[in-house]
């Protein structure tokens, strides 16, 4: 028998953390928090962080596991959900996955396999090494011996891309184009080892990006240039994976002193909005969700819940 899942989605404003503590009274179950930001200690207020509070007694997981001077990727990341999903069932209740994006939540619901076993990181300098030295176009001719159906879809300027390429193929022996086929394969059968529904929700366009904008509004007060200044401070580097995070990159060239502070309001709020964006695009195109209009259900929790129990037999009976 499969293994029951949850899945509630949707970008950042639309309602997740309320709804998801809802429904998780209701069926009896525990939250696993997909947000691969989430897991940094202290990055609290830029990734709308759970409070205490707001858990309601829920437990969840996938949260405060790693300092921000951390690296994650998501074979670890997909691991570590894994592990949460069987201490949930072990206790007899229903995972309940929330927020993350389509590329986390598929790799998770059809079981990607992403074969990054190996933490020696000396081919891929060499390779840099090597573009360094004698251009892109030399690493992308390398590609085209091993793999020409991935040098034929990646752009010989897509310099990270074409070297992960290559780091698979001399980990594995097998090129990656092989392996995204067959994985691509797997999530059109929508071959999956969970009993699982999918929730994504959605509003009007313009609604959400007020939504956004006011969130944003509201994190600033809450203190969220201060809580970015201390990584700053610090010396947590821009492009370590943790301050890569939107909410945190946007104010670096403030506190240089190359941007001012509206500047950077005004250029999160817009990645906010295109990200909100793209993760509704690939919902629609990649994962295949139910959609819930909450802006039509005026937001309330207690009548997201109850349209999402409409699809729910299958799980919670």
């Amino acid at each position: 028998m499969k293994q029951k899942l949850i899945l509630i989605a949707g970008p950042t404003a639309s309602g997740k953390t309320k709804s998801s503590v809802q429904l998780a009274k209701r069926i009896n179950g525990e939250i696993i928090s997909c947000d691969s930001m989430q897991i940094y200690k202290g990055m609290d207020i830029g990734t709308a962080k759970v409070t205490q509070e707001e858990t309601e007694g829920i437990p969840h997981y996938m949260i405060d596991l790693l300092d921000p001077s951390e690296g994650c990727n998501i074979a670890w990341f997909k691991d570590e959900v894994e592990k949460a999903i069987k201490t949930i069932a072990a206790k007899g209740k229903i995972p309940i996955l929330v927020g993350g994006t389509g590329f986390y939540l598929n790799a998770i619901l059809f079981d990607t396999q992403f074969d990054e076993t190996e933490e020696d990181t000396s081919y891929r300098k060499e390779l840099e090494a090597l573009a360094d030295i004698h251009g892109v176009e030399y690493l992308h001719n390398k590609l085209k011996e091993v793999d020409p159906t991935s040098a034929k879809a990646i752009h010989a300027n897509n310099v990270k891309r074409v070297i992960r390429a290559l780091e698979y193929y001399a980990q594995t022996g097998t090129p990656i184009s092989s392996h995204n086929a067959s994985e691509k394969e797997k999530r059109a059968a929508q071959v999956s080892p969970y009993n699982y529904q999918f929730f994504a929700l959605d509003m009007n366009r313009q609604t959400l990006y007020n939504r956004i904008n006011l969130r944003i509004d509201q994190m600033l007060e809450e203190g969220l240039v201060e809580e970015v200044r201390h990584f700053y401070d610090v010396g947590l580097p821009e492009d370590c994976t943790s301050m890569k995070a939107i909410g945190y990159k946007e104010f670096f060239p403030y506190f240089r002193g190359e941007m001012t502070l509206d500047a950077c309001v005004d250029k999160l709020k817009q990645n906010t909005r295109h990200f909100a964006k793209r993760q509704l695009t690939w919902f629609r195109h990649q994962s295949n969700p139910i959609f819930i209009q909450v802006d039509q259900l005026s937001f309330d929790a207690d009548a997201i819940v109850n349209e999402m129990s409409k699809y729910l037999q299958n799980i919670v009976d």
